[in-house]
């Protein structure tokens, strides 16, 4: 009989959107979290060890650097999934609309995710609220994602901009005790028994 709270053995991790198109914008050089590859080796490194599943999800749009027929249509090349690792493409913010991922996710009896990648407040949080909402708990780890400065445009000037540190307070906010917990790597891999 499933638990009441699922734990952490009933995990997968979520690995969205951490591909080269966006090295292909001006915006990448004002990126938040430097760290974000180190921490994503060490998740996926713990989540291979504990036996768990992992999803790397890819996303197209008209963007040309987003567009699949673009070089940059890749995971970066720090990320090498193992052939039981699917790699999902999307079309939409959520990584469920336009892929399988909730059938897969069900088939291996999957009902806690770790949501990781890029954007923080964009795909990765659309993804949180919509897992939540299809009944998966949620582990949002926040030093596992990344964002960049949001430009507020009127009427084709820029009028100002959003900052990173404004984006994280806002999306731990938005998410917290609602749709996930909010979690940093130390403490989920400490949960994982990898440190």
């Amino acid at each position: 009989m499933p638990s009441i709270h699922p734990t952490l053995q009933e995990s997968a991790l979520l690995v969205i959107d951490v591909q080269d198109s966006f090295k292909a914008t001006p915006r990448w050089e004002r990126r938040d979290n430097p760290a974000l590859e180190a921490h994503l080796d060490r998740l996926i490194r713990a989540y291979r060890a504990a036996g768990l599943p992992i999803y790397y999800i890819l996303h197209s749009d008209p963007d040309e650097a987003f567009r699949t027929t673009s070089p940059h249509y890749k995971l970066m090349d720090f990320l090498e999934p193992r052939q039981d690792e699917p790699i999902l493409h999307k079309v939409t913010r959520n990584c469920f609309t336009s892929t399988p991922l909730q059938r897969l996710l069900t088939q291996q009896g999957v009902r806690r995710l770790a949501i990781t990648g890029i954007q923080m407040e964009q795909c990765c949080e659309t993804t949180a609220r919509l897992a939540a909402d299809l009944g998966f708990a949620v582990d949002f780890v926040v030093d596992a994602t990344l964002t960049f400065p949001i430009p507020h445009v009127v009427d084709g000037r820029l009028v100002g901009e959003l900052g990173v540190a404004e984006i994280k307070e806002r999306t731990c906010y938005a998410l917290r005790g609602r749709f996930a917990r909010i979690v940093e790597t130390e403490q989920l891999l400490r949960e994982l028994g990898a440190e």
